[in-house]
């Protein structure tokens, strides 16, 4: 299958890190991914989402403020931006990042579309972020797609009262990095290229 892309796809957002989640967030679960959106983009990493509502337009909008790059993977066609509000989101991310799909411009966003984005994500990404996610968030299917592909997956604890956070505290339970800083995820991204350098030595030897 092939990509359709507004903007311009970099050499450096090979360097690039999934924030996804709830696109019903509480205010705790805005103000994280941003915070993490901005942080991961002011150290020159890619934040990668799926600009759907919620979480995903916070990590987005971190990006952006910080200056960074950032790519969001659609689940329509370019001419069907969804969801709709985010119109001016879409012009900012494709003038300095890119908006990518690969569903052809006049696609709608039908929902057997969203699973099939979520693959995308994780896929340009080198660990997946769930910053907050219920049971049944279609979140934790791009974690199960990281996690087939061989990606790190993080969560974000919540109040273990909250049922936006029941999600995220379940990846945590069976084995996801739980992250409280974006420090959290640089650490592991340091080991990842520090592993990748020791391969390129050995293969030179």
């Amino acid at each position: 299958k092939q990509l359709y892309v507004n903007g311009t796809l970099l050499e450096q957002d090979e360097m690039a890190i999934a924030l996804v989640g709830s696109r019903r967030a509480s205010p705790y679960g805005l103000e994280m991914s941003e915070k993490l959106g901005y942080e991961l983009a002011l150290r020159g990493v890619t934040v990668v989402s799926g600009m759907a509502r919620g979480i995903d337009s916070a990590a987005h909008i971190g990006a952006l403020k910080a200056k960074g790059r950032t790519i969001a993977v659609m689940g329509s066609g370019h001419a069907n931006i969804y969801p709709p509000e985010n119109r001016e989101l879409y012009g900012k991310i494709a003038k300095t990042g890119a908006v990518v799909t690969e569903f052809e411009d006049d696609v709608p966003p039908l929902p057997n579309n969203f699973p099939a984005r979520n693959r995308i994500i994780s896929g340009f990404s080198l660990g997946v972020v769930v910053v907050e996610a219920a049971r049944n968030s279609g979140a934790l299917i791009t974690a199960n797609f990281a996690a087939e592909q061989g990606r790190t997956v993080f969560a974000l604890p919540g109040k273990v009262s909250s049922a936006t956070s029941s999600g995220t505290n379940e990846l945590i339970r069976d084995g996801a990095c739980l992250i409280q800083s974006v420090d959290d995820i640089m650490e592991e991204l340091f080991v990842f290229f520090q592993d990748i350098k020791k391969k390129i030595k050995r293969i030179n030897c």
